[in-house]
């Protein structure tokens, strides 16, 4: 790890900018993940009213509008969020209140896109940036997972397949996933919605095989630590390569068969950084996010979603030491609400996400003031058919026990 040193106070040391952090801003950013830019005005980030502003457009929307803000965001958003969670908290939030005429998602495009599945057609979905993609969600395109189920078809196991889609995907593959009877998971329900999976195809210790999509590193993690299997039973395709780069008999042989994508924030978290971390606190309890590669995974001392890290910490005995591997946002938020405890990020340098932080106060100001105004910017909608078939795929895992 860099600079270790600046991990050691007592309280939270915010780490070094990284040079790649995306810098936020009015105006086109045609090199994002969605190409797109935001319609209308922003008001300026400097403008000392701003926060006032936010208040008063809150209360003049009143119960018209219902705002979701995801543990990944900015403190400033956070600040006027009516729930906060993780993605399938917050789009089950959103279906909860049938009644708001407007849900402002302060998240990423997948997530407004499942929380327009979830809700009734009288309500609209809206995010205020519409370039607030997932690079991992991105990662997995439609026609590219279309050319996957072939070749599992050229290979002859297409019918002992079953796809599994993490929450943190499109609306089309998870419409995908519903049309071929899968269902999607997060990353708290991985295990169940796996073992669930397998059953479908002869269970864990049979033959059949999953299609996990997009992120390799949670199906490898929960089918390696969870299920039980051998690295060798996991293969990765890529959907860049002819075949996905594998053989027909490396297809055959496979059990798990990852989609080749990842999260770009929990990517860069290394064995070396839990390695660095032990050597400079001892006694410290290292906790990560099952995103992150099994390495990681394997060195930590605890792995488990946003809200499980939330809750490990809030019960977590005052004067313990944590390295957490997740975004730094969340990663501020947790160290701030635990003064009695001495939180590390697992990082020396910024780890934000990018693309969540593109919601900024100006941002959703903008979309407040639109909407107070009259003019309903950047809605969400999902195609009807694909809605339809996502929702088989979301009422699947809502089916599934312990959720």
């Amino acid at each position: 790890m860099d600079d270790v040193s600046t991990l050691l106070n007592a309280t939270f040391s915010e780490p070094a900018p990284s040079p790649a952090l995306l810098l936020l801003g009015q105006g086109k950013d045609l090199a994002s993940e969605r190409g797109v830019e935001c319609a209308g005005a922003l008001p300026a980030a400097s403008d000392p009213d701003l926060v006032e502003r936010a208040r008063a457009a809150r209360a003049a929307l009143g119960d018209r509008a219902f705002i979701l803000g995801h543990h990944y965001q900015r403190d400033e958003v956070i600040n006027f969020a009516d729930v906060t969670g993780d993605s399938f908290k917050l789009a089950r939030e959103a279906a909860a209140r049938p009644d708001a005429e407007f849900i402002i998602f302060c998240g990423v495009h997948f997530m407004a896109e499942s929380a327009d599945i979830l809700t009734s057609d009288d309500q609209t979905v809206i995010l205020p940036d519409l370039a607030a993609g997932c690079s991992m969600a991105d990662m997995a395109a439609i026609n590219q997972v279309e050319e996957c189920w072939e070749v599992l078809q050229d290979a002859g196991i297409a019918d002992q397949t079953l796809p599994v889609t993490y929450m943190n995907s499109t609306a089309a593959i998870k419409a995908f996933t519903g049309r071929h009877a899968g269902t999607v998971c997060t990353s708290s329900n991985a295990e169940v919605a796996l073992r669930w999976a397998f059953d479908q195809v002869g269970g864990v210790e049979g033959t059949g095989k999953v299609l996990f999509m997009p992120d390799q590193h949670l199906g490898r993690n929960t089918a390696i630590l969870k299920l039980g299997m051998s690295p060798e039973e996991c293969v990765v395709f890529d959907p860049r390569k002819p075949g996905g780069g594998l053989t027909t008999q490396q297809l055959r042989d496979a059990r798990m068969i990852l989609w080749r994508g990842h999260c770009s924030v929990h990517g860069r978290f290394s064995e070396k950084n839990v390695t660095d971390i032990r050597a400079a606190v001892p006694g410290i309890n290292v906790l990560v996010h099952p995103e992150c590669k099994n390495e990681v995974v394997v060195a930590a001392d605890l792995v488990g979603s946003t809200e499980f890290i939330i809750q490990t910490l809030d019960a977590a005995e005052p004067g313990s030491s944590w390295a957490i591997g997740t975004e730094l946002n969340l990663v501020r938020r947790v160290a701030a609400a635990h003064p009695d405890k001495n939180v590390h990020y697992l990082d020396s340098t910024v780890c934000f996400c990018s693309t969540m932080n593109r919601i900024d106060l100006p941002h959703l100001v903008w979309t407040m003031e639109s909407l107070v105004a009259g003019r309903v910017v950047n809605p969400i909608v999902v195609d009807s058919d694909d809605a339809h078939w996502a929702r088989v795929a979301l009422d699947q895992m809502l089916a599934l026990p312990g959720l």
